[in-house]
């Protein structure tokens, strides 16, 4: 199965659009983690009729529409635990590995965004992944996300970027 990650798409107010070929990717993933920072119900909508199975959290900029801080999900025997990560730079791994803890075990993986910075790192022993901002939304300096194929529990993570 394959994992599409992406986060902070700040549409409208930092970009118009996802990139097509990011678009497509997210369109033929089997399910797709959003780590927030939508940034509009419109965007939230979108993604929702772009994904055939969104898993979706809230980011610090999401207008209030219902969505959970944490969102956990399994897939071919993956737990991804989602959140966005609000808060300062300092202590950000501390506290998207806790909220991955919160919800899971350490064997789980983290997937977390409002940094608008990549990240494949293991902190206190559990994986983080923050695959920047899909849209290359300003700090941003070029669009980028992740997918991630699992199968049997195994789990292997490439990056894309524009």
């Amino acid at each position: 199965m394959e994992v599409a990650l992406v986060s902070d798409s700040h549409i409208p107010s930092r970009a118009h659009e996802v990139p097509p070929s990011f678009r497509e990717r997210i369109e033929v993933a089997d399910r797709v983690v959003h780590a927030g920072d939508f940034d509009s119900e419109s965007a939230l909508s979108d993604f929702r009729h772009m994904a055939t199975d969104l898993i979706a959290v809230a980011g610090n900029m999401d207008p209030r529409v219902g969505l959970p801080e944490r969102a956990t999900v399994e897939v071919g025997g993956v737990t991804f635990v989602a959140t966005h990560g609000t808060g300062s730079s300092r202590g950000y791994e501390d506290r998207v590995a806790s909220a991955v803890l919160a919800e899971a075990d350490a064997d789980a993986v983290g997937v977390a965004g409002h940094t608008h910075e990549v990240l494949d790192t293991v902190h206190e022993g559990v994986r983080l992944l923050n695959p920047g901002s899909v849209t290359g939304a300003a700090p941003a300096g070029r669009a980028t996300m992740m997918t991630a194929t699992v199968e049997d529990g195994a789990l292997d993570v490439t990056l894309h970027e524009l």
